[in-house]
C-alpha cells in the first residue's frame, strides 16, 4: 500500500514537472593502458572495473563513440554460437558502439566465457568484462551513452574532465 501511494505521487509530480525527474544517462571511459573501465553517473565516477582489451594487431580502437546497440545473451555471428551457450565468447551482455564507422555490431563492451583474460590485452578489439560487471554496466547505460576509449596515464577523474563527462 505504501509503495502504490508513493508511486502515485511520483507519477503526479513527474507529469507536472517532467524535466525535474530526468535521470542522467551513464557514460563510460575505457583506459586500455590500465585495462580498466570507469562508469560515470550523475557527474561522478560510480564504479571502476577491470577489463581485457585488444591484443597486439587487434587493438581496441581509441576515440569518442556512442552506444548504438544493447543486447542480452548476444548471438556470436562469427562462429554461429547462440546467446546463452557456454561456448559463446560474448558472455551475457553486449554494449556495441560505433568505432571505426561500424554500426555497434563489431566493437563493444561485452561479457566473457574467459574470465581469466581480464586484466590483459587479449581480445580481438572489444572490451571484455566479467559477466556480472557487464550486466551492472548494461543496466546503467543507454543507447546514445558516450564511450571514450583512451590509452592514457591520467586518472579517470582527469580524463572525465578532459572529455566533458565530469565537471
Amino acid at each position: 500500500m505504501k509503495w502504490s501511494f508513493f508511486l502515485s505521487i511520483y507519477v503526479f509530480f513527474s507529469a507536472l514537472f517532467p524535466n525535474q525527474f530526468l535521470i542522467e544517462q551513464a557514460d563510460i571511459i575505457v583506459n586500455i593502458k590500465t585495462n580498466e573501465l570507469a562508469l560515470i553517473e550523475a557527474n561522478h565516477i560510480s564504479e571502476v572495473f577491470p577489463i581485457a582489451s585488444g591484443k597486439k594487431g587487434e587493438e581496441t580502437p581509441e576515440g569518442e563513440f556512442q552506444v548504438l546497440v544493447k543486447a542480452k545473451q548476444p548471438y556470436y555471428r562469427k562462429k554461429d554460437i547462440p546467446g546463452g551457450d557456454e561456448r559463446n565468447p560474448l558472455g551475457s551482455r553486449w554494449i556495441g558502439f560505433d568505432a571505426n564507422g561500424t554500426s555497434g555490431r563489431t566493437y563493444g563492451v561485452h561479457g566473457t566465457n574467459q574470465p581469466h583474460s581480464i586484466g590483459y590485452h587479449a581480445s580481438l578489439g572489444c572490451i571484455r568484462m566479467e559477466n556480472s560487471a557487464v550486466e551492472y554496466v548494461f543496466e546503467r547505460v543507454e543507447i546514445g551513452s558516450k564511450v571514450v576509449v583512451v590509452n592514457d596515464q591520467r586518472s579517470f577523474n582527469a580524463l572525465g574532465k578532459a572529455y566533458g563527462l565530469l565537471k
